[in-house]
């Protein structure tokens, strides 16, 4: 589990295609992993990968073909800088919201631009995940815990501050940049039990304005 909140901007240093899966070296800058043990969870922009080796400035880690399929990181080159967060642990503070390190899709940035000292972007998600999206709730975008604005259909906005955009790598963001969602962890649960008895039918539709009504939420 994380917490969204960057400790370090790093950079893929190595990248090694092993047949569909792919093997990444992530150099960790100023992120402190001495303590950092084989085996051990660390975000790397927004995707939580295991370090299989420590060489000393960094860590190896495996990529399956399901998280390339379903993240940006097999859009990633030599040199790309990445979001770091080590796990976190009881006595980590918790400032951001609670993460899991686990992608939901990829969304597309549409509109940057500077709004006071602070930088407004908009954001396109997959149509399935729109249900997900509230007015000032939370979302990982890239490992980074942020508060939505608002919300438009499958798009909503958000204000990047001054210091995330120095703590982060988003200070260079463009117009077409993809970025790795997470949503509301509460949101993803929520859905499952209102389902109830529903989720255990491979054939169940999910969740919808029928259904609402049908039990006596809308």
């Amino acid at each position: 589990m994380f917490t969204g909140i960057i400790q370090a901007i790093g950079q893929i240093a190595q990248k090694q295609a092993t047949g569909s899966d792919a093997r990444l070296y992530v150099q960790t800058n100023n992120l402190d992993i001495k303590t950092v043990q084989l085996g051990d969870s660390i975000a790397v922009n927004g995707v939580c990968l295991t370090a299989v080796t420590l060489p000393g400035d960094g860590f190896w880690a495996d990529v399956s073909g399901e998280t390339l399929n379903y993240t940006t990181l097999g859009e990633l080159s030599i040199g790309s800088l990445v979001n770091l967060e080590k796990a976190l642990t009881p006595q980590t503070h918790l400032g951001g919201h609670i993460v899991s390190g686990h992608v939901d899709g990829v969304g597309t940035v549409t509109q940057c631009y500077d709004d006071g000292r602070s930088t407004r972007l908009h954001v396109r998600v997959p149509n399935e995940l729109a249900k997900y999206i509230a007015s000032k709730g939370s979302i990982c975008i890239d490992g980074i815990s942020l508060t939505i604005n608002t919300v438009q259909g499958a798009e909503f906005t958000l204000n990047i501050v001054p210091h995330t955009l120095e703590k982060t790598n988003l200070a260079n963001v463009k117009v077409g940049r993809l970025v790795n969602l997470e949503v509301d962890i509460i949101a993803r649960y929520l859905e499952r039990l209102l389902l109830g008895e529903k989720a255990a039918n491979p054939n169940a539709d999910g969740i919808s304005e029928a259904f609402l009504l049908q039990h006596g939420f809308a």
